[in-house]
């Protein structure tokens, strides 16, 4: 019960902490007592706690750690899967893994636009990729450095894994140029020939 009556008080305001119940949003359950404390701002309702304070969440969501084992884990899956398939060989499964993992990071940080997110910017990241969202431009960030290395170094272990097959070779420098180009700073907002302009 002590614990209930702290959490009441450290999320309610002064004017409320005489009354139980309120018109506000955010409730505790006390355990034993069955009684709600809302936290209540005005006629406002606010989600407490949860909101975040982004303009738009996607600037900010390829920066943790998280996401970054999450997609290397991914990669790593991605290689396991294709070497289970029985008639592949192992440089066949390096340039799949490479290719599949670049067309993926093109489509999903170079070819689609906008955001998943409502956002209140009047439309702006309507028109930008993911990759020109990311961070808000700002370049040579550290997640933006990981996204870019990631390529190449999966491209250097599928050129030593194909021995440097030249058929293997052109086709991972090919895909390896399709995700590195439309990261060069000087490409950001620039629509090259008007593909992907609207």
């Amino acid at each position: 019960m002590q614990m209930c009556m702290l959490i009441s008080f450290l999320f309610t305001s002064p004017l409320d902490r005489h009354t139980e119940t309120g018109s506000g949003f955010w409730p505790f359950r006390c355990s034993g007592s069955g009684s709600r404390i809302w936290y209540k701002s005005g006629d406002v309702k606010m989600n407490v706690g949860v909101a975040h304070s982004e303009v738009n969440p996607n600037t900010r969501v390829m920066n943790s750690r998280g996401i970054w084992l999450t997609y290397a884990l991914g990669v790593g899956m991605l290689h396991i899967v294709l070497l289970s398939i029985p008639f592949f060989s192992v440089p066949v499964v390096w340039t799949l893994t490479n290719v599949i993992h670049n067309f993926g990071m093109y489509v999903f940080m170079h070819a689609v636009k906008g955001t998943p997110f409502e956002t209140p910017d009047q439309g702006k990241a309507r028109l930008l990729t993911h990759w020109e969202q990311l961070d808000y431009g700002v370049q040579f960030t550290s997640s933006r450095k990981f996204f870019t290395i990631s390529p190449i170094i999966l491209y250097f272990l599928a050129s030593f894994y194909t021995k440097y097959d030249t058929a293997h070779f052109v086709i991972n420098t090919a895909s390896l140029l399709s995700v590195l180009i439309p990261k060069l700073p000087q490409l950001h907002g620039v629509r090259i020939l008007g593909i992907n302009k609207y």
